[in-house]
């Protein structure tokens, strides 16, 4: 049995995103991630193989998705479906305070 809290340990100045996977089983990755503030790279898309199921628990983030014409504003409780190959990236993320991200990664 596993068990935490998903608040716990989160850092408020980090150079890097931080990527905890809390449970990983056959189809299926679950991670926490937490931004201070970072940003994808300047020209960077994300092109996953697999889907994501992505939920913002805290803080807040700008999501831009290839072929929509404004980035997506993240609060708590929003969440995104992003299809495998569908290229996206993240905008922004709050430097206030970390954002919290949980991320389903699934075939």
């Amino acid at each position: 049995m596993k068990a935490g809290n998903l608040f716990d340990a989160l850092p408020r100045d980090a150079a890097e995103e931080q990527v905890s996977t809390l449970l990983q089983e056959a189809g299926f990755v679950l991670e926490r991630i937490v931004s201070t503030g970072q940003a994808s790279p300047p020209g960077f898309w994300c092109d996953q193989e697999r889907a994501e199921w992505v939920l913002l628990l805290r803080g807040s983030a700008g999501l831009e998705i290839e072929g929509e014409t404004a980035p997506r504003t993240l609060r708590p409780g929003d969440w995104v479906h992003i299809p495998a190959h569908a290229r996206h990236r993240v905008a922004w993320t709050d430097p206030s305070q970390p954002t919290v991200w949980l991320a389903l990664h699934h075939a």
